[in-house]
Formats: C-alpha cells, structure tokens, sequence
C-alpha cells in the first residue's frame, strides 16, 4: 500500500518587506488584497498544525499543487524554498507552481529554480522549467506526474494554461507508465474541470486536457486553486478519471472556505484494478485540532 499525501495553496506570510518598486506591477492589487483580506485569512499557525499531523501519518510521498507564495516577491521564493525544505527531501516532495508562483513576468523561472530540486524528473538532466512540463517521478507503484498550469495573467485574473506541447509531452508519459503497469497520479494547480472555478480564474485548455485522458487515461488527478475539498470525475481512457482538490492548507477557522486540510490517499491494487481511497484531514471551525473531515473511496 502506498500512501500519499496532497497539499495546496499554502500562501506562506508573511510577506516580507515590500519595495515601492515591487508594487509597480500587477502586486500592487495583490498586495491591496492581501492587507485587506488574505493576511486575515491564512494563518500560518494552522500550516504548522497541518503539517505536523501529516508528518506524523508518515506518508511515503507528498505532493503539492501550487501556490506557496502570494505575490512571488524574492523574499517569498526564498522563504518557500526554506520550508520545503523543511517538509522533507527533494525525492519525498513533488512540487508544481500554480498562479501565484507566477504572479508577475519571469516570477515563475525563479520559483522553478528555487524549487527545482522538487520538480525534478527521474533522470531528468535538469530540473523542469516553464515550457517543459510535465515532469515524471517513479515512487513504488505510483507514476507522480507533475504538470503546469501556472503563467503570469494581467491584474483581477487569476487563470491557468494548458497548451498543445504539454498535452503532448503529458500523453507520452501517461502511455509509456501504463506500460509499466503503474498508477498513473497527475498534479496541476488549476481545477480541468468547467465550472470548477470563476471565469478569470479557470484553466484555458480544458478540453485538451479532457483529450488527453479520454485517449490515455489516468488513474487520478490533484489540483488545488479553489480552496476546496472536491471530488470531480471526467472520462478517462478506461473509465471516469476522479479528479480531487484539497481546501487551502493554512486557511484559518471561520473564514469564507474550510479551514485547513490536507488530503491522504491509499493506492492499492495492482494495474487495471488500482484501489484508491481519500481521507481528508484538517481542522475545523471549533477547534484546531486535526481529525478526519469525510473518506471516500475513489477507485477499486
């Protein structure tokens, strides 16, 4: 049985000291939303307990679907790559960025530089970089397929991306792991599914990304984005595909989405029969002690 672990939307504070010359930019609404809204919010008190609870599940992988900073300032990339650090090793940690590790023009190359370590694929002469995702990690009987949907977007938009040359980089890898009889788990920061997410927040190539698993198939996909904890389901290549998001993990009590969680998933099986099920953990609005929220079987 292998067991992995899902995190998203960390937004790691706070944020360090701002330069005028930071806020001339798209931050400068962010940065607004922030003080207003988001500093309240997340709370990084709750990112400690999250953590500390699943390291203490002692999960043989963790994967992490975007956004671990706010406004991608120097501080935060540094700040971020320091805490990944401290969740684990490199080979225990898969890490893909979301849209605001991308939030302004050439953020995005230094968070994968920073995080690069994390997002390297096995063999992979270097780590993946924008425009050369996805990346690929064995670990036991599972296939961690790291892909991107992270671009820097114009002020108020917060939308993803999915081109054709990822597609096709994506179904190469997911035809060549099933193969080899693995669990094929996909990693993207926005939801591929309509009607997940705001119109300005979506992911542009949704129905290319549908493509992909109706002619290859997956066994599971993460994202996070929505701060969330959803289950959608889209057809795959051998049946429905489940596609699972994971509320923000240092969201705080009382606030207008769940407060934190993390979600720990079971794969089990073997290849055609795969067997996977969801635990979500978290606290809750009364007290922040973590405790299962719902399970769910997923496959199997």
């Amino acid at each position: 049985m292998f067991r992995l672990a899902h995190l998203s939307d960390i937004h790691l504070g706070p944020l360090p000291e701002v330069a005028y010359r930071d806020l001339v930019s798209k931050r400068i609404t962010g940065y607004i939303n922030w003080r207003r809204n988001r500093s309240a919010a997340l709370n990084d008190g709750v990112i400690d307990d999250i953590v500390a609870d699943l390291k203490a599940r002692r999960p043989d992988h963790v994967a992490i679907t975007g956004d671990l900073m706010n406004l991608a300032l120097d501080g935060e990339i540094e700040l971020s790559r320091l805490w990944l650090e401290a969740l684990g090793a490199p080979r225990d940690v898969s890490v893909v960025p979301g849209n605001h590790d991308a939030y302004v023009a050439g953020a995005l190359v230094k968070a994968c530089r920073a995080w690069g370590p994390f997002m390297q694929g096995d063999g992979a002469a270097e780590p993946a970089r924008p425009g050369a995702f996805p990346y690929l990690r064995v670990r036991g009987p599972v296939a961690l397929i790291g892909a991107s949907s992270a671009r820097a977007t114009a002020p108020f938009m917060a939308s993803g991306f999915f081109g054709e040359s990822q597609a096709r980089r994506l179904s190469r890898l997911l035809d060549e792991t099933r193969e080899k009889g693995l669990c094929r788990v996909v990693m993207i920061h926005h939801p591929p599914v309509r009607g997940a997410a705001a119109a300005h927040k979506r992911l542009f190539g949704i129905g290319r990304f549908h493509k992909v698993m109706r002619d290859h198939g997956a066994e599971l996909v993460l994202h996070g984005h929505t701060h969330l904890p959803t289950t959608y389901r889209i057809d795959g290549r051998d049946g429905s595909v489940p596609v699972v998001g994971v509320a923000a993990a240092g969201q705080a009590p009382r606030g207008k989405r769940p407060p934190g969680q993390y979600n720990l998933l079971t794969i089990d099986g073997r290849p055609g029969a795969w067997r996977v099920e969801l635990t979500r953990r978290g606290i809750s609005d009364i007290d922040r002690q973590v405790h299962d929220i719902a399970s769910e079987r997923l496959s199997g």
